[in-house]
């Protein structure tokens, strides 16, 4: 074993009994607001279908599910930097895989990558090509999930990149690819921009560049104008929440940490609001589905420790488009809260070498559309491989 290899630790996901026993009993005792003057989604979750979620999750989610399925595959855990890292380790049968670590943001988290593990680090047994595959690690970001709390400041994206750096090396991986989208995206970016050496590329499905240097292009397309207002739209409808956790995430968790109904309508909205869904998540996420995502921050009690981070980085990272000089690949999901036409990417990404907007999908990408995500992938790393 090397030495690198002796600072990492095996994992298995486990919540305890008596976090579980908890969550039921104030599934029970939940305090309702009223109902509210709009019935659709324009305040918020609407009350009947928060009601609905709830007594699903009371009576009939199976509190187990998600540690299983984050247990069929392979977890380790290392401390860096004073904090202890989750990760999903899963090599591949094929000995020339691509090592890849792949991002998630919030409020999201390692549960969207579990359906497209298989098929990236196994592409023969899904019909695919050996030459595709893939060694994936989804590392849980620090403050999410089953990593570690960070006890002093200073966890921005810039650390969490160096960290990330750190965790590959100490698998065994000189040189890798990286994914992402949402807090992902600024974090494979920032991997890009600070260690060229180590990373042979990037994938993204979130992309977000300067609304001046687009302007300053001149002539755009109805497309263009329709990215160009997202920002916009942005910042008059879906901000509030971004608000508050860059500026006062420790006030916001204290009713996060002490309330599962609130927990889980301040994550469904974002579901509801960011996903290609017809008005309703259940259209192409399962209650079940949903809930894996939400027991996780809720059992972890991790909401106040992950909103900490745009604390740290949430001005930083739209004061910053500077340019990436590694390869990368940008997939644009149709109802993303943020879209870059191809012109407008390589202002930031000069080396774009695969650029494609697909038909279906928004901010969760792995989740809402697999086996495109999937493809995607593996797509805009063909041309990064050494």
């Amino acid at each position: 074993m090397t030495e690198q290899a002796a600072l990492v630790s095996e994992f298995k996901a486990a919540f305890g009994d008596d976090a579980k026993s908890d969550l039921l009993s104030r599934l029970t005792r939940i305090r309702w607001p009223d109902e509210g003057t709009a019935t659709d989604w324009s305040q918020g979750v609407p009350l009947p279908y928060m009601k609905e979620l709830c007594e699903y999750w009371s009576n009939d989610y199976d509190l187990e599910r998600v540690t299983k399925r984050l247990n069929r595959f392979a977890q380790i855990t290392t401390n860096i930097h004073g904090t202890d890292i989750h990760a999903l380790h899963v090599r591949s049968p094929h000995p020339d895989a691509m090592p890849l670590i792949m991002t998630h943001g919030w409020p999201g988290s390692i549960v969207e990558f579990l359906d497209v593990i298989e098929p990236l680090t196994n592409p023969t047994a899904f019909g695919g090509d050996a030459a595709n595959a893939f060694h994936v690690v989804c590392p849980s970001l620090p403050g999410y999930g089953f990593s570690g709390r960070p006890t002093g400041t200073g966890w921005g994206v810039e650390q969490i990149a160096d960290a990330w750096v750190e965790l590959m090396v100490r698998l065994g991986y000189e040189r890798f690819g990286a994914q992402g989208g949402d807090w992902g995206a600024f974090i494979s970016i920032k991997l890009g921009q600070v260690a060229p050496e180590r990373v042979a590329g990037i994938h993204l499905n979130l992309g977000v560049g300067s609304p001046d240097v687009l302007i300053a292009l001149g002539d755009l397309t109805p497309e263009e104008e329709d990215y160009l207002g997202r920002f916009q739209y942005y910042a008059d409808n879906e901000a509030g929440y971004s608000t508050q956790q860059s500026t006062k995430p420790q006030t916001l968790g204290y009713g996060l940490a002490d309330s599962p109904s609130g927990q889980a309508a301040w994550i469904l909205e974002k579901f509801h609001n960011w996903t290609d869904c017809d008005g309703d998540p259940r259209n192409v996420l399962s209650w079940d589905v949903l809930l894996d995502n939400i027991s996780l921050y809720w059992l972890t009690n991790s909401a106040t420790s992950s909103a900490r981070l745009y604390w740290e980085s949430l001005k930083a990272i739209f004061l910053d488009f500077a340019a990436v000089e590694v390869p990368v690949g940008y997939t644009l999901f149709p109802k993303d809260s943020f879209a870059l036409s191809e012109r407008w990417a390589k202002t930031r990404f000069p080396d774009l070498r695969h650029y494609s907007v697909v038909e279906k999908g928004g901010h969760f990408a792995a989740l809402e559309q697999p086996a495109t995500f999937v493809d995607e992938v593996r797509t805009a790393f063909r041309s990064m491989r050494d």
